[in-house]
């Protein structure tokens, strides 16, 4: 065997999302060859990528097809998250990806979506920040079990600056970490479009592959001040399989497909799709309607990227300060990773296929 051989035999696996070749991609490192033994390191586009052991298999089957079936074929991972900032020296210069998590009403479960996405990227083995945008209604303290806890200062080239929390292997920062939450914050819409400026430039975000981002239901001017400040990578849209809920959706849909916004929708995701009794697992009950958000991210043409249960861990665990992805919730856990997985996998298409992210030019 030759290194040679190798390559072009695997220059027949393909990376299932971007339709190019493992050798094409540049994604095979320190090839080594000893006898029948071979290694070498796929680099991943994201450390959340769920066709690891797709591309593993394919790797191991051509090499043996195509140039020794009696290779002993070692395939390890790396990665280095994709990104297309195309300002890097500006605002959140370490992030790469920016995920804005939204939703056209309240109670659809947004919060919730949002923690246990950026706990499902980080446990995938991406470094994630979880940014609570809500101002009037922030969850992450609870949520995390942080309440009352307060984020330290520190001096960044003589500007002071926030130090995320840390809580579960991802950084924190929320309003609800800065007032007493026995206090309403009563601010009129400049105020609360300040402090989001704010929790982008003046925090200690630090080296990110992914910033989620909790925003508040509902559009308005929080939404549009986000678009402005910060290259959002992409959005996910959540909401209910009822009516209601998705009659709401479709706002915030319309909201980020104006020609002034422009920035690219990810997919939606169906929260509370439907309850599954612990004592019957095969049982499902469409208790709120079923398949809704399939069919508005049909209408619509958008990935449609899962469906999380209902399911009363969830509910639990946020009340308590312990997430699903986080708890012992077999069922919970598993839907949120696929769901991670699919938005990780869009997010690397996105930056193959579509231009650098341009900071929102809103017109007021």
């Amino acid at each position: 065997m030759t290194k040679d051989d190798v390559l072009k035999a695997l220059s027949n696996v393909q990376e299932p999302d971007l339709g190019k070749d493992l050798v094409t991609l540049n994604m095979i490192r320190d090839l080594e060859i000893s006898g029948n033994d071979v290694s070498f390191t796929i680099v991943l586009t994201t450390p959340a990528c769920p066709m690891k052991e797709h591309m593993q298999n394919a790797s191991i089957n051509a090499i043996r097809i195509l140039v020794n079936k009696e290779a002993n074929v070692t395939v390890n991972f790396t990665s280095s998250t994709t990104t297309v900032r195309a300002d890097k020296g500006s605002v959140l210069p370490g992030v790469k990806n920016i995920i804005a998590v939204v939703s056209g009403k309240g109670g659809v479960g947004k919060s919730t979506v949002s923690a246990n996405l950026a706990l499902a990227l980080a446990q995938g083995g991406a470094s994630v920040g979880l940014m609570d945008a809500d101002i009037y209604g922030p969850s992450v303290p609870i949520m995390f079990g942080v309440r009352g806890e307060r984020p330290m200062m520190t001096d960044v080239n003589g500007k002071a600056m926030i130090v995320p929390l840390e809580r579960y292997g991802i950084r924190l920062v929320s309003i609800g970490l800065l007032v007493d939450e026995k206090s309403a914050v009563v601010w009129r819409g400049p105020m609360a479009s300040s402090a989001i400026r704010q929790f982008i430039t003046d925090v200690q975000w630090g080296e990110l592959d992914y910033l989620v981002i909790d925003m508040p239901p509902g559009t308005g001017d929080i939404h549009l001040t986000m678009m402005q400040t910060a290259p959002v990578t992409g959005i996910v849209v959540v909401t209910t399989p009822q009516d209601v809920a998705l009659a709401d959706a479709k706002k915030g849909i319309a909201m980020f497909g104006q020609a002034q916004l422009n920035v690219p929708i990810i997919g939606l995701v169906e929260n509370m799709s439907y309850f599954v009794p612990a004592d019957m697992p095969d049982k499902k009950y469409y208790i709120f309607g079923r398949e809704g958000g399939k069919r508005l991210a049909d209408e619509y043409d958008l990935p449609f990227l899962g469906q999380i249960p209902l399911v009363e861990g969830i509910r639990e665990g946020g009340d308590i300060g312990v997430p699903a992805m986080v708890s012992d919730d077999e069922i919970s856990k598993q839907a949120f990773m696929e769901f991670a997985g699919i938005v990780a996998r869009s997010v690397s298409m996105r930056n193959a296929h579509m231009k650098s992210q341009q900071i929102a030019d809103v017109v007021e």
